[in-house]
């Protein structure tokens, strides 16, 4: 899928691609005066896609439509449709469109794929109705959509900060396979939060090995780490997270890291260990029976 482009046009029709992410760390630094929590983390996006379809509408209002086989709110409580309401009245084209998002990575599971479908919303409709808006117009409504929104507007690697919404580009290539485990748990990243209980030691210690890393430009050793301060919070709301993790982890088969605020956990690779990785998913296949899937980075 390494050829996979994120914008194809057919006729009227713009299909773009809103792809998957992963946190190869996440750190809390504390809590903000606003009441969100301060976060360190690097993410990568990966090559598992939403589909969102653009097409001319047949009136000047927005026209929704989900399908797919994974579940998302159908409604105006979508990101999809939020993103474009926001984009739409900032800009105010008369031009109507229609929207079909084609869902088919999973809510719930720290996988941003709604956010990564807000974020491409804004990129498509600006594509689409050559709005010619700048980075930092398009920046801006992604950080009031949603925290991880702005990382998807950017390159297929970065260290995000603030509430998640600050984007620094990471240079360089991490070029990786991950064995995904994905579980019907749909992890409430809301709660996760609100069930965190901040430990200033731990995130010291992280946060003085993550930035000698990335000092280094060793984002391979930043993510053998396995850090995710939610992990604690989100395992103690979803037991049977933690007892999957230690189950998989028994098998002797690497370490088992948690993305976001959970549900779904990975197993990382080198891109190239293709035997090592089929072999890996077909042990969690046999021995577990948990649903998984091969993804490898995604190049844009």
């Amino acid at each position: 899928m390494t050829d996979t482009k994120q914008f194809e046009q057919t006729g009227e029709r713009l299909l773009v691609r809103a792809p998957a992410k992963l946190n190869l760390s996440l750190l809390i630094a504390g809590k903000r005066p606003d009441g969100f929590h301060a976060i360190e983390t690097i993410m990568a996006k990966v090559d598992w896609y939403d589909e969102i379809r653009i097409e001319p509408g047949r009136t000047a209002a927005i026209e929704f439509f989900c399908t797919g086989p994974r579940w998302a709110p159908q409604d105006q409580t979508n990101l999809v449709y939020r993103a474009a309401e926001l984009i739409l009245r900032e800009t105010g084209p008369t031009r109507g469109v229609r929207l079909t998002l084609v869902k088919n990575i999973p809510a719930g599971s720290g996988l941003g794929s709604a956010s990564s479908d807000a974020a491409a919303t804004l990129l498509g409709l600006d594509r689409y109705l050559d709005l010619g808006l700048s980075r930092s117009r398009l920046m801006e409504m992604a950080a009031r959509l949603g925290s991880d929104v702005a990382f998807f507007l950017h390159g297929p690697l970065a260290y995000c900060t603030g509430r998640g919404e600050q984007v620094t580009e990471l240079a360089g290539e991490f070029p990786f396979a991950a064995v995904l485990i994905l579980s019907d748990v749909n992890s409430s990243t809301r709660e996760v939060y609100a069930n965190y209980r901040h430990d200033p030691v731990l995130y010291e210690q992280l946060h003085a090995k993550i930035t000698a890393f990335l000092d280094a430009n060793r984002i391979d050793s930043v993510a053998r780490m396995c850090a995710n301060m939610l992990q604690r919070s989100c395992f103690q709301l979803y037991k049977e997270l933690g007892e999957r993790k230690q189950a998989i982890e028994a098998l002797d088969i690497g370490p088992v890291c948690l993305s976001g605020s959970g549900s779904t956990m990975f197993l990382l690779f080198e891109r190239g260990d293709t035997e090592r990785v089929e072999a890996v998913h077909e042990t969690l296949t046999r021995e577990t029976g948990c649903g998984s899937t091969v993804v490898r980075n995604n190049q844009w």
